[in-house]
């Protein structure tokens, strides 16, 4: 069984899927850590992640650097939605995605365009999704419970940002696939919305 899981930035995809994969037993990808690698490794070449010829060669990063703390930071999340733009980086990471969905048993992957691009043939598609208030909120006290100083009203600017960079983007922008399940967490407990997900999921297998 292979789960997509989208959704915009800080919305409870990832909780949510890592959740489900513990519940289901499936492997679990964060599609956007590999992004995320791509931006870091761009900083620390010292590309412009607006290129598209220093991002493509920024995709060719170490396996090591997904274990990279630096990678759940706010400033390598806006690398890598600058990165995620230029349609050779995406294709160049399509086909790793694409292995990992396709293994024996199925997958759970999380990201912005697994319903839609890398496997618009999933069993059951979901769309997790928040108020801009409510996703900046969560990702400040994210920050703040790891020690990090963060501004409430820059990171819901940047989210602001990242959310139209997303969905405007010409290749693979952030949408809902056709058939998905959309759940809405802005005034749901992570209990809850893994409750509304499994109810979606089961409901999808019945059909």
């Amino acid at each position: 069984m292979i789960i997509a899981v989208d959704g915009p930035t800080a919305s409870g995809k990832g909780t949510l899927a890592r959740k489900l994969a513990e519940h289901y037993g499936l492997p679990y990808l964060d599609t956007g850590l590999l992004y995320r690698a791509v931006g870091r490794q761009v900083f620390l070449d010292g590309g412009d992640p607006d290129d598209g010829g220093d991002a493509l060669a920024a995709t060719t990063f170490p396996d090591a650097m997904l274990s990279d703390e630096t990678l759940r930071s706010e400033e390598t999340g806006g690398l890598a939605s600058r990165v995620s733009v230029h349609p050779p980086v995406r294709q160049a990471l399509f086909e790793r995605q694409r292995q990992f969905a396709d293994q024996p048993g199925g997958a759970i992957l999380d990201g912005r365009d697994i319903g839609t691009i890398i496997a618009p043939d999933a069993d059951v598609k979901l769309f997790v999704t928040a108020s801009v208030d409510a996703r900046a909120e969560r990702r400040w006290k994210e920050m703040r419970e790891r020690g990090l100083e963060a501004d409430l009203a820059a990171i819901a600017d940047e989210i602001r940002k990242r959310d139209e960079r997303d969905a405007n983007r010409a290749d693979a922008p952030l949408r809902v696939a056709e058939g998905a399940f959309v759940i809405d967490t802005t005034a749901m407990t992570r209990e809850q919305a893994l409750a509304a997900a499994i109810e979606a999921i089961e409901t999808a297998r019945k059909a």
